[in-house]
C-alpha cells in the first residue's frame, strides 16, 4: 500500500519495514527520495509490512545525512499473523524465536501452549492481539512440524513462512480428485469444439526431472498449395505453441480456483516443488504428457525462412505429444549426438528412445535456426541480455547436500524460451488490438510489465561499476537498454561479472502484472503477457479466460476489470514471496554445504563490503559469507564508501570489491543461514 498524508498533515499512513533491531522504515510519497525512520522503541507493536499511522517527529544527521524521524501512531491492520520458529526458553518463559529475522520479538506461550510441543520443535504460531509494546506479544501453537534441522522440516518452515501451504483444503482435494476420475475422458463432442492438432508432429522439451508439462511445440513445413495463399517465396513452416488448456478443468467459483488465486504460483524449492494445483491435475489431468490426447489452447503460427510471421491463430485445440524431450536430449539432437541422446533418454519414464528422438532432428534444427533469428531481432531492438549460471545441489536421501554444480545453458533452453517469448508477445498484442477495436473503456487484459529503472538506481549502478574499472552510460540517470548491454558485454568473462550482472538486475524494476500496458523494458516489446504456464502461474490462467472471451467477442464488465487488477497485484505479491522461498531454500543448502567444510580453504570474490566487513562470495557453490574486521589481520580496517573498499591503516592493504580473494570457512549456522569466513594466508 502506498504511503499518504491524512489532514492532519503530519501523520502519514502507509506500510512499514521492519528490521531485526527494532527499528522501521516508512516511505513518504511526498519525500520520495527518504524515508521516515523509526528508532526502536516507538514501533508501537508495528511488526513487518504492517499498515501503519506514523507521526513525523523531527530529523537527525545520519552519515552525514539529514533524515526524517517518527514513531507508530496506530497499527492500523496486521500483514501477517502466524510465524514459523523454534521452540525455545528464554527468562524462565517458553517463547518461539521466529525464523522472520525482521521479527524483531519473540512470542510468549501460555504453560498450557508450551506443552503441545517440544523444546527445540519447529512450530507454527498464530499471534493473539498485541497492543502492549512494553510486553512481547502472546501466541498459540497451530502446527508442530517436527525437530529443527531435519530437511522435511526446515522446507516446510520456509513454505509457511512464506504465507504458503504445502497441502490443500479437502474440498480443494476433493474437487481434484473428482476431475482425476472425469477429467481425462474427452468427450467427441468437446473435439469437435476445437482444432484438431494431433497429426501434427509434436513434442515437449523440459528438464529431467520435470513432472508437469504446460507446453508443447509442433512444426511441419507447409505443402506449396498450404503456403500459397501466402505469396511468400521460399519455405513456410507452422509453428504452434500449445499450452495446457487448465481453463477448461478449472473454473470460477470452485475451490480449485480460489486455492490457485490464493497461492498465486507454484514454487520450486531446492529438493521439491510445491504446486499450484494438485498433482492429479498439474501431474496429469491438465499436463500435456507424452503420447496422450490433451486439452490445449494454441498459439499458431505460419513463419518464413527468415522468422517473419505470415500469419497466427489463437484458439483451443486437441494435440497429442508424440515426443517427450529433456533439454540435454534435445541438444543431442540438434547436435547430431546419438551417444548422448541414448544417454539422456535412457532415464526417462516414458518412451524416448534416441532413434525416436533423431526422427526429430530436421525439425529441431530448423526450430533453433529460427529462434536464434527471433533472439537477434529482439537484442537488436535493445532487450538486455542476462546470462546467469544456475547453481544446483546433489542432495543426498535425507536432503544433505554431497554435491553442487552449475546447470549449464543450452541452446534448447534459449530455443524453448524464444517460442514462448513469440507466444505471450503475440496474445498481448491480440488482445490489447481487441480492446482498441471496442473502445478504450474496455481494459479486458492483464499484462506483463517492466517499467524503466529508476534514475537515482542508475546514478548508483553508475559509481558501483566505475568504481570496478567499468563504465555505464547514462544521462542523469536515465539509461536506455543499448547502454546497459554494452555494460554487460564489457564484463563478459571477467572476475567481476556475476557481482555486477546482479547489481544490474538489482537496479532494474521488478517487473509486475497489470490491466494497463506500459511495455516491458527488459525485453524491449511494447507488448507482453503471460500465456504459456497456467498450470504454475495464476495469472497465465486468467490470460486463458480473457483470451477466449476476446475470441468469442463477449464484453467484460466493470467488475471483471476490478477482479483483473486485483489479482494482478497479488499474483505480484506472491510471486515475490515465492521468490523469496526459493532462495531461503538455496541458501539453507549452501550453509549445509559449508557447514561440513569448516576449516577449509576456497576461492572467492569480494561480493559487499560494510563498516563492519565484507562479504565473499565462493566460487563453485556461490555461497556468501561475512568476514568481519576482526578476521583481515594484524592492521586497523576502515570502510572507504567512496571506492567500495576496505583500507588498513597501518599497511595501507586494500580489499576492493570484486577482488579475488582465498578464505577459510570459520563457521555455519544453519538456523540463520549465516556463514563465517576468515581470511586465508
Amino acid at each position: 500500500m502506498d504511503s499518504q498524508p491524512n489532514k492532519a498533515g503530519n501523520l502519514i499512513v502507509g506500510q512499514i519495514s521492519t528490521i531485526a533491531k527494532g527499528a522501521g522504515f516508512l516511505d513518504d510519497p511526498a519525500h520520495e527520495d527518504q524515508s521516515i525512520y523509526i528508532e526502536p522503541g516507538l514501533l508501537n507493536t508495528a511488526l513487518n509490512k504492517d499498515s501503519v499511522e506514523v507521526r513525523v517527529t523531527g530529523t537527525q544527521v545520519k552519515q552525514g545525512k539529514t533524515e526524517r524521524t517518527g514513531e507508530v501512531v496506530r497499527v492500523i491492520s496486521r500483514a501477517r499473523d502466524r510465524f514459523v520458529g523454534i521452540l525455545g526458553e528464554d527468562m524462565g518463559k517458553m517463547v518461539v524465536v521466529p525464523d522472520d529475522r525482521k521479527m524483531y520479538v519473540k512470542i510468549e506461550l501460555s504453560a498450557d501452549e508450551a506443552k503441545k510441543a517440544n523444546k527445540d520443535d519447529k512450530v507454527q504460531v498464530e499471534l493473539l492481539p498485541w497492543t502492549d509494546p512494553k510486553k512481547n506479544p502472546q501466541g498459540k501453537i497451530v502446527r508442530i512440524l517436527g525437530k529443527k534441522g531435519v530437511n522435511d522440516v526446515e522446507m516446510e518452515s520456509i513454505v509457511l513462512e512464506k504465507g504458503f501451504e504445502v497441502g490443500f483444503p479437502a474440498a480443494v482435494e476433493k474437487e481434484a480428485e473428482e476431475m482425476g476420475r472425469s477429467g481425462k475422458a474427452i468427450t467427441a463432442e468437446e473435439i469437435a469444439k476445437r482444432r484438431d492438432m494431433r497429426t501434427t508432429p509434436t513434442f515437449t522439451i523440459d528438464p529431467f526431472d520435470a513432472k508437469d508439462f504446460d507446453d508443447a511445440i509442433s512444426f511441419k513445413l507447409l505443402t506449396d498449395e498450404e503456403a500459397a495463399k501466402f505469396e511468400a517465396k521460399g519455405p513456410l513452416y507452422e509453428i504452434g505453441v500449445h499450452i495446457a488448456d487448465v481453463s477448461h478443468y478449472v473454473r470460477p467459483g470452485t475451490a480449485l480456483d480460489a486455492e490457485a488465486v490464493k497461492r498465486g504460483c507454484s514454487i520450486y524449492l531446492v529438493d521439491r516443488t510445491i504446486p499450484m494445483l494438485p498433482e492429479v491435475l498439474s501431474n496429469d489431468v491438465c499436463s500435456l504428457n507424452p503420447q496422450e490426447d490433451k486439452l490445449s489452447f494454441s498459439a499458431v503460427f505460419v513463419v518464413d525462412d527468415k522468422a517473419q510471421i505470415k500469419d497466427r491463430w489463437f484458439g483451443k485445440t486437441i494435440m497429442n505429444s508424440t515426443h517427450r524431450f529433456t533439454y540435454e536430449t534435445a541438444q543431442a539432437a540438434i547436435d547430431g549426438d546419438v551417444a548422448n541422446m541414448d544417454k539422456y533418454s535412457s532415464g526417462l519414464q516414458t518412451a524416448a528412445s534416441a532413434e525416436a528422438g533423431m526422427k526429430y532432428r530436421d525439425a529441431m534444427l530448423t526450430l533453433n535456426r529460427l529462434a536464434k533469428i527471433f533472439q537477434k531481432e529482439k537484442f537488436s531492438k535493445g532487450a538486455i541480455e542476462f546470462e546467469q549460471d544456475e547453481v544446483k545441489f546433489r542432495l543426498d536421501p535425507a536432503g544433505k547436500p554431497i554435491g553442487v554444480y552449475v546447470k549449464p545453458r543450452l541452446d534448447t533452453h534459449k530455443l524453448v524460451e524464444e517460442y514462448m517469448l513469440l507466444a505471450n508477445r503475440e496474445v498481448a498484442k491480440y488482445v490489447y488490438d481487441q480492446i482498441i477495436k471496442k473502445g478504450k473503456r474496455d481494459t479486458g487484459a492483464i499484462y506483463r510489465i517492466h517499467d524503466t529503472p529508476d534514475r537515482e538506481r542508475i546514478k548508483d549502478l553508475a559509481i558501483f561499476v566505475r568504481a570496478l574499472g567499468f563504465d555505464l552510460k547514462h544521462k542523469d540517470g536515465v539509461v536506455n537498454a543499448h547502454d546497459i548491454n554494452q555494460l554487460l558485454e564489457a564484463i563478459e568473462g571477467t572476475p567481476q561479472q556475476p557481482l555486477i550482472s546482479i547489481a544490474v538486475i538489482r537496479s532494474m524494476q521488478k517487473a509486475v502484472y497489470s490491466t494497463k500496458n506500459i511495455g516491458h523494458f527488459g525485453l524491449a516489446f511494447d507488448f507482453y503477457t503471460h500465456f504459456t504456464s497456467p498450470i504454475r502461474r495464476y495469472p497465465d490462467l486468467l490470460v486463458h479466460r480473457i483470451l477466449e472471451k476476446h475470441l468469442k467477442h463477449e464484453p467484460f464488465g466493470d467488475t471483471d476489470i476490478a477482479v483483473f487488477q486485483k489479482i494482478a497485484e497479488t499474483s505480484t505479491a506472491r510471486e515475490i514471496d515465492a521468490a523469496d522461498a526459493e532462495r531461503s531454500s538455496k541458501k539453507l543448502k549452501q550453509v549445509e554445504y559449508m557447514s561440513t567444510r569448516v576449516g577449509q580453504v576456497f576461492e572467492g570474490t569480494i561480493s559487499g563490503v560494510t563498516k563492519w566487513g565484507m562479504y565473499v562470495e565462493e566460487k563453485e557453490t556461490r555461497s556468501e559469507g561475512m568476514i568481519g574486521m576482526r578476521n583481515l589481520g594484524n592492521d586497523f580496517y576502515v570502510f572507504d564508501e567512496k571506492t567500495y573498499s576496505i583500507v588498513g591503516q597501518k599497511t595501507g592493504k586494500r580489499y576492493t570489491l570484486g577482488d579475488a580473494v582465498k578464505f577459510k570457512v570459520l563457521a555455519a549456522d544453519i538456523e540463520k543461514k549465516m556463514l563465517d569466513f576468515g581470511l586465508a594466508a
